[in-house]
């Protein structure tokens, strides 16, 4: 089995675009040899306080209009969760079983909140999803594994979410070309640059491509 790592949080809508896009290109390939393992990146911790919901509002609003318009379809920023630690802990617990559950509790999470408008700092949620992806009660606690792949990410030159790592490659945000021009967020595609991943991801690695990240 082959295993691609990305540094991401729940709550990063650049993230949430660059696994669909990833898994819809494994799904047309075949590459059922292939799984992605999302370790944590814990942006209220990188930038000492949580994500903003008007800012994340406005970051969904602009990949729906210039590169993403099927996706974000029931995202709700009056549900936006307080914080994303207990996701990025049910998502390391997952992965504690599996690379497989890892992958489907991680994409079920972003999912709920990005495609659901579910709040998944909230218990009761976060519980619902977990049952569904993975009905076993014995469950382990796993928070200090997203401090653990915090401080792995920091030595590994994590610069941003999502952050892909493969063989000896690692790609920042491959899917997407972002940039603010006075302030005003300006997103497209970057047919290239995820031309150049996905060929990597999947055995025929280019040379290595790092973008800087969004200010």
């Amino acid at each position: 089995m082959r295993v691609l790592e990305v540094f991401a949080d729940v709550w990063c809508p650049f993230t949430h675009v660059g696994l669909c896009r990833l898994i819809e290109e494994r799904d047309r390939r075949g590459r059922n040899d292939v799984v992605v393992r999302v370790r944590a990146w814990p942006l209220e911790l990188v930038n000492g306080a949580p994500l903003s919901s008007a800012l994340v509002a406005d970051e969904v609003h602009a990949l729906r209009d210039a590169v993403a318009p099927e996706l974000f379809r029931g995202f709700n920023v009056e549900h936006f969760p307080s914080t994303s630690l207990p996701a990025l802990t049910l998502a390391a617990s997952a992965y504690r079983r599996d690379d497989r559950t890892g992958e489907r509790m991680s994409l079920a999470l972003r999912t709920a909140l990005f495609e659901e408008g579910r709040d998944v700092s909230d218990r009761a949620e976060l519980a619902a999803i977990a049952n569904a992806v993975d009905p076993d009660p014995a469950r382990r606690d796993a928070e200090q594994a997203v401090y653990d792949d915090w401080e792995e990410g920091r030595c590994r030159g994590v610069i941003g979410s999502p952050h892909f790592f493969f063989d000896d490659h690692n790609y920042f945000c491959p899917t997407l070309a972002i940039e603010r021009v006075d302030e005003h967020l300006q997103i497209r595609a970057d047919p290239e640059g995820f031309a150049a991943f996905v060929e990597g991801a999947f055995n025929e690695a280019p040379p290595p491509l790092i973008k800087t990240p969004r200010a």
